[in-house]
């Protein structure tokens, strides 16, 4: 068992007191884990962009991506309804708490000048959202992936009511974020 999981299955332990939970279904948890990596103009150019991004994605996640199509046609972009502008990966269940192992303990901390995450990320609803620059922080990326670097955004959905449950749970379940008076 990855030791995120273990981490979410006694949040209640943890975060009883300070929330005053009664039943063990209070307490927040991680519903589903969102990657979203745009493949933008280098599509266009590269016919093979698409395939790449998502043969790296399926790496990463374990998961095949769904190509995601332009919902409306931009002339000053030269984008037209239904041309594919993204890649996107939702993960839930066992895939989902593997990945967030492996973000939080090996792909994060490999990341260049990585000094925590930002408590900004966490939204009013109880959600985190982060980007990354280089999806080859990951360790199933390979030395040749290097020339065909691409960013990617993930974002993890919980259950929590506010930013301060959510917060808690995050600082719970292991995510390095900075302290109070750094991240202003």
């Amino acid at each position: 068992m990855s030791l995120v999981k273990e981490q979410v299955n006694n949040v209640f332990d943890t975060l009883k007191d300070a929330f005053g939970y009664k039943n063990p279904l209070q307490a927040p948890r991680i519903q589903k884990v969102v990657i979203n990596v745009g493949t933008g103009k280098r599509a266009k150019t590269d016919k093979k962009w698409n395939e790449l991004v998502a043969g790296s994605l399926a790496k990463i996640t374990g998961q095949k991506s769904a190509a995601r199509g332009a919902k409306q046609s931009i002339a000053g972009f030269k984008i037209r309804e239904g041309d594919t502008v993204g890649q996107i990966v939702t993960l839930r269940g066992p895939r989902m708490h593997s990945f967030l192992d492996k973000l939080v303990h090996i792909a994060l901390p490999r990341t260049r000048d990585f000094r925590g995450l930002n408590r900004s990320s966490v939204d009013s609803m109880g959600n985190m959202t982060l980007g990354i620059k280089e999806h080859t922080i990951f360790p199933e990326t390979s030395d040749e992936e290097l020339k065909n670097v691409f960013g990617m955004s993930i974002t993890v959905t919980t259950t929590a009511g506010s930013k301060e449950e959510a917060t808690k749970l995050f600082e719970h379940v292991g995510f390095p974020l900075k302290k109070e008076e750094e991240s202003k």
